[in-house]
């Protein structure tokens, strides 16, 4: 059997893996919904941008300080589109490649993180006037307060251009899990038991 000292130390690693995951905070409260949004509304002066704010600012007022997952269905542009000026090329895929990499470690530090990533493989039912979606993405956000952080991040970084570059239309709307068969909480406390009774195991 593991030492005491080890089952411990996986204890305080899983509690902090728990406030870390997060998931139950406290909601956001209307100052902070309007610091950044006037942040973000510096940055998009145009008649899209402004669109985006406004759907931004009712997604935040639904905040109830819960986890959430982010459904994205996307379709991209023929040629990426980046603003005059830079140089990255014309493929719509690289332009999402480079989005996807910047992204990675603001989600992570927040502990958001992608569930599910699938190309569209085919047609069946497409009621009329669907989007010839490409692909569907699925991302877990902690809280609305985390995703209000991340887009003021990615924005400051103008990571959200390769994004634009790359994508023609996209349908976005939050979720909430009713049932998954990958609870990451559960699994990271078998992981962290299975690596104590492995050490108990060698070392006993």
């Amino acid at each position: 059997m593991a030492p005491a000292g080890l089952w411990l130390a996986l204890t305080a690693l899983y509690a902090v893996f728990l406030w870390w995951y997060g998931g139950r905070g406290r909601p956001l409260s209307t100052a902070e919904i309007e610091a950044g949004l006037r942040t973000l509304a510096e940055r998009n002066q145009d008649r899209q941008g402004q669109a985006l704010l406004q759907d931004l600012r009712d997604l935040l007022a639904q905040d109830d300080g819960r986890e959430f997952v982010m459904q994205n269905l996307v379709r991209y542009r023929t040629r990426a589109a980046y603003p005059p000026g830079h140089s990255y090329g014309d493929d719509p895929r690289a332009a999402d490649r480079r989005y996807a990499r910047a992204i990675l470690w603001p989600l992570l530090r927040r502990a958001c993180v992608l569930v599910f990533v699938a190309r569209r493989n085919g047609r069946f039912i497409d009621p009329p006037g669907a989007e010839a979606w490409h692909y569907v993405a699925m991302v877990r956000y902690r809280s609305r307060r985390d995703f209000l952080h991340f887009a003021l991040e990615i924005e400051r970084g103008d990571i959200v251009m390769h994004k634009w570059a790359a994508i023609e239309t996209t349908h976005v709307f939050p979720v909430r899990p009713l049932l998954s068969l990958f609870p990451v909480r559960s699994a990271v406390l078998v992981l962290l038991a299975l690596l104590g009774l492995a050490a108990g195991l060698l070392t006993g």
